[in-house]
């Protein structure tokens, strides 16, 4: 993680610089108001704009379960949503965050979907004691990659996804379901996420060399990448069958296609990001049947919004008739953002950034994508969701992600079985 936090607290420095010249002279103080504004930053452009498709259908459902307000110290406030574009940059989603901040004064900020827009959003509430919550981040790139100390933690910011140690039970549970040869090719980009899966202390090296996988690194690419061809004559070389790594969509598809081109056939393919979502996979052809990938929620799991009662299914089923498009994952993390918040609010004396800063703190919510509870870690400010393993499988309509493994969180019932790349 050595490299992670040196170039992550090197641009928390650019941050904090550029933030002391916005910064309020005197403490940040919401204006006295009607209003409870919620501010929320996503990559809505962009290579990451992905992860947003459901923000569309998030918020109008948020704004009719919220139409009556929030009670808050015995006193109702109607509810703003607030929205910013990080447009999928670490730096705009900073000066998103600071503008929510400084200029539209909300009193809360939620944000998802990857270290370039967790990261700096929570890092400008930090610098400017505002309550914010997070996911869609495996905890260690957003706790270790902001600086944080485990002894510590922060002040204002409170994030909840699974760990690396998740997604390295899942994906070699899933590898030990198929014989090979355990030698696995990585495709790990210089981003936060590729820098922290592939660190050689906390990543995925020591945990594969102990289960004994021989791990092929040749080392991180600059992401976007249209050149793959040294990665499959590497894997080739090496007789890989496995390959894994976290990456975008477009740089896997350009991956797989100069894979088939240069024939290179794994009997397993298990790609975090890249392969998260139907839009992604139905690009890949025919090609995308039986790739795997973590699964962070599904309709199979057994969990409902806290918000409106609403069932993991009946929620998938609501978003497919409302947008004609099938469920992905990052639906039910974007429902669970605005769960926590508003249990937060509700809880809190009063709209005091300190108050709502604690009511936070004290979160023990059940919520669509599991129990949420910043007091149990795995270190402060962090609350760790259940995850499983799923495979792409052919259906009469396209593909569906279909659960196959669930060895780190057996509430979650296995669907069908785990099977190699044809």
């Amino acid at each position: 993680m050595n490299r992670e936090l040196t170039s992550n607290i090197d641009r928390r420095t650019v941050i904090k610089t550029l933030a002391a010249g916005t910064l309020l002279q005197t403490p940040w103080v919401h204006a006295a108001s009607n209003t409870i504004k919620i501010g929320y930053v996503s990559p809505q452009t962009g290579p990451l704009a992905i992860f947003a498709e459901p923000d569309a259908f998030t918020l109008a459902e948020m704004k009719k379960a919220l139409a009556g307000g929030i009670k808050v110290g015995g006193k109702t406030y109607a509810v703003e949503f607030v929205v910013k574009d990080s447009q999928s940059n670490s730096n705009r989603a900073a000066e998103a965050a600071s503008e929510l901040i400084l200029k539209d004064k909300v009193n809360i900020v939620v944000a998802g979907s990857t270290p370039a827009t967790t990261n700096p959003v929570a890092d400008q509430c930090e610098l400017n004691g505002v309550p914010c919550i997070t996911n869609d981040t495996p905890w260690q790139p957003h706790f270790f990659g902001r600086g944080g100390d485990p002894k510590v933690g922060f002040q204002w910011t409170y994030h909840f996804f699974w760990g690396l140690e998740d997604v390295i039970g899942v994906f070699t549970n899933l590898w030990t379901q198929t014989p090979t040869n355990k030698v696995v090719g990585a495709l790990f980009p210089n981003d936060s996420d590729g820098n922290a899966w592939g660190d050689a202390k906390m990543g995925f090296p020591p945990v594969l060399a102990q289960k004994g996988f021989k791990l092929i690194d040749k080392g991180r690419f600059q992401s976007p990448a249209d050149d793959f061809s040294s990665y499959i004559a590497e894997f080739k070389k090496n007789n890989v069958e496995i390959v894994t790594g976290v990456l975008p969509p477009p740089d896997f598809a350009n991956f797989w296609s100069q894979a088939a081109q240069q024939g290179f056939k794994p009997k397993i393919v298990t790609a975090a990001k890249a392969t998260e979502f139907p839009a992604a996979i139905q690009s890949f052809g025919p090609r995308a049947e039986g790739l795997s990938v973590e699964v962070w929620w599904s309709p199979t799991h057994p969990f409902s919004s806290s918000l409106n009662g609403q069932s993991s299914a009946a929620l998938a089923d609501a978003y497919t008739k409302a947008t004609g498009r099938p469920w992905a994952m990052p639906l039910a993390f974007k429902h669970s953002l605005f769960e926590v918040a508003v249990d937060a609010l509700k809880r809190s004396a009063d709209l005091k950034p300190e108050s709502i800063r604690n009511a936070i703190r004290d979160t023990n919510l059940n919520t669509i994508v599991g129990p949420i509870n910043f007091k149990k870690g795995p270190v402060p400010n962090v609350a760790k969701t259940p995850l499983v393993g799923g495979q792409w499988k052919k259906t009469a309509k396209g593909f569906d992600l279909v659960v196959v493994e669930n060895s780190q969180a057996p509430m979650v019932p296995v669907k069908a079985k785990f099977e190699p790349l044809k």
